[in-house]
């Protein structure tokens, strides 16, 4: 090995050990400061205590809000996954002028105008239906933000089910929605666990539109409650919110963990032939 390829080797290692610690760092912190009696912003070893989590148990709206998460982004994942499925191979198997082409205008469309930019037109629509202040509104909203990315990754999976499977099982009888329940869905199964962690880690952490759509304070999901963990000159409290943030990533970081090793992750579709 020559000089300067030693260099290159030494130069790759360095630089994947400062990627390392800059991501390690605050992971780090997530982890230890939640049980320091005084957290700062700076990683130590903690003066232990679970002061921290009983503050935030007595708490009438922190512990509630995890709930109110998992029922908002439960029902976006099912919507956004059912409609998907359906749209997606609509989309594939049949024919229609400029198919291709909506889907990518879809996509594009879905990126340029963001949820912060529709939000005006959302929250008068919201008002006109009377769902301010219900979850249900909050759910229809991010789902009709989800489902263009969803249905342009699932087609794909869709495209590479064989068709012979699908005509085998029309010959004996089987409807549409037979063959998409019991041939497709089975196939484009790590699509669907794909789609169904992106689309629970979207609405997790989003602020946004429950924010606004939501009044009620035991309606509001964790990233709005969060936000609450400030003192009155908006000094952030620190105990609360690395307590709480830890909490926060359980969930997510369980279901991820789960569908991985059951389904795997995949972009692309196909079966091994």
């Amino acid at each position: 090995m020559t000089v300067r390829q030693s260099l290159g080797v030494i130069g790759r290692y360095v630089f994947a050990g400062f990627v390392f610690v800059f991501f390690a760092l605050p992971l780090l912190w997530l982890l230890t400061a939640p049980f320091d009696a005084a957290p700062s912003v700076q990683v130590s070893l903690p003066d232990f205590t679970l002061q921290n989590f009983r503050t935030l148990w007595d708490n009438p709206y922190a512990m509630r809000s995890l709930g109110n998460s998992v029922l908002i982004a439960a029902g976006t994942m099912a919507i956004t996954l059912v409609l998907a499925a359906l749209a997606s191979y609509a989309l594939s198997r049949v024919r229609i002028p400029g198919r291709d082409t909506l889907l990518y205008l879809l996509l594009l469309l879905s990126s340029i105008v963001t949820g912060t930019a529709a939000m005006v037109p959302t929250f008068l629509l919201m008002t006109e239906l009377g769902l301010i202040d219900r979850q249900l509104g909050v759910v229809l909203v991010l789902t009709g933000g989800l489902l263009p990315t969803a249905i342009f990754i699932l087609k794909d999976f869709m495209d590479s089910t064989p068709r012979s499977y699908e005509e085998s099982a029309r010959v004996f009888g089987a409807s549409s929605l037979q063959i998409l329940r019991h041939v497709v869905v089975p196939i484009a199964r790590p699509g669907l666990a794909t789609i169904a962690v992106w689309a629970v880690v979207q609405v997790w952490g989003n602020f946004l539109v429950p924010f606004i759509l939501l009044r009620s304070p035991d309606r509001q999901p964790a990233a709005v409650v969060m936000f609450t963990f400030y003192t009155e000159g908006g000094q952030p409290n620190l105990a609360l919110i690395s307590t709480f943030s830890l909490l926060f990533s359980i969930p997510v970081v369980v279901m991820y963990l789960f569908v991985n090793r059951r389904y795997g992750f995949r972009f692309h579709g196909g079966i091994k032939r």
